[in-house]
């Protein structure tokens, strides 16, 4: 049962990933250019990969977005689902893969330690955490809603951002991450993604809407029962999701065709066989007939040419 209970968070910890790394990369939009997104990174050619994403910043580039502000060259960021825990332990797992980020570079020192920030990203603020932040004296500034800097105590600059905290117009799309997304929201973000043209954007858009939408059926239920044109706007999104859902059923259906093809094709085959095989003995049972053998003599020839039993061989004589 624990095993079960396992993969099934596990499963839906994959399904927000995506979503967060493209709503991360709606936010950071404006310096899309300046910025070099690594969903995963290996850190050497052993089997050694950093299960979070790393953000690569060209130099003296000022990001525009208040998360961007605390940016470094290089970046780890870890994203925490709803039901996923932030404790000290998370925040030194991450501490880790930065020193391991660090460690691998290219040659000795080829990463600077002030080159490297972390950010966790949390839907709610860990009151655990925070509590122990204050603790033990570390130095914590709130220089935005929903955006706190841990100034002491880590070996790397850290951020933590808490999705509920944060403003709505700056950070619409990391709104969308949550499992209570309100009718007003969800219709501004769809709205906003109908006037959208640029191939790489709109694949963000629907890999954040693809886990928004399941995580707030009852939203878009209401937004579809409103009004048409939002409906119509909801359609558009949810395409690719739907074409693909269509696919996976013409597949479906291809593949029962094809196998009710090959049972007919079987059985017709043994019928015809069987059919034939008949004629063929009793053409040959009036041949010996005719030829003055008794029954006995022709019921033994049928059970071995024809490999039938004693039973079989009788039914033809009748």
């Amino acid at each position: 049962m624990a095993k079960e209970k396992s993969k099934a968070e596990k499963k839906q910890k994959l399904q927000w990933h995506p979503a967060f790394a493209a709503a991360l990369e709606m936010e950071l939009l404006e310096n899309k250019d300046d910025l070099e997104f690594e969903r995963e990174h290996n850190l050497n050619r052993k089997p050694l990969l950093i299960d979070c994403l790393v953000i690569k910043k060209k130099k003296n580039v000022v990001i525009k977005n208040e998360i961007g502000k605390f940016f470094r060259k290089y970046n780890i960021i870890e994203y925490k689902s709803a039901k996923d825990s932030l404790s000290i332990d998370d925040v030194a797992k991450t501490q880790g893969y930065a020193h391991l980020y660090k460690a691998y570079g290219e040659g000795v020192n080829a990463i600077k330690f002030d080159e490297v920030s972390v950010t966790l990203i949390r839907e709610s603020k860990p009151t655990g955490l925070f509590k122990y932040f204050e603790e033990n004296k570390y130095i914590v500034s709130n220089p935005y809603k929903g955006i706190y800097y841990i100034k002491s105590g880590l070996k790397f600059p850290t951020q933590i951002i808490i999705g509920k905290e944060l403003t709505h117009e700056n950070h619409e799309w990391f709104n969308l991450l949550s499992d209570k997304v309100t009718k007003q929201e969800m219709a501004r973000s769809i709205e906003y993604s109908r006037n959208v043209r640029s191939k790489n954007e709109r694949e963000l858009i629907d890999a954040i809407f693809e886990v928004s939408a399941l995580a707030n059926k009852n939203v878009l239920e209401e937004l579809k029962m409103g009004d048409e044109n939002m409906c119509q706007a909801l359609m558009e999104i949810m395409k690719p999701e739907i074409d693909e859902i269509r696919l996976q059923e013409r597949s479906e259906a291809e593949r029962k065709i094809r196998e009710t093809i090959k049972r007919v094709e079987k059985e017709t085959t043994e019928r015809v066989e069987k059919e034939t095989t008949e004629r063929a003995i009793k053409v040959a049972v009036e041949m010996l007939h005719s030829l003055n053998l008794g029954n006995d003599e022709i019921k033994k020839a049928l059970q071995k040419n024809y490999n039938l039993s004693e039973e079989e061989a009788l039914s033809y004589l009748k």
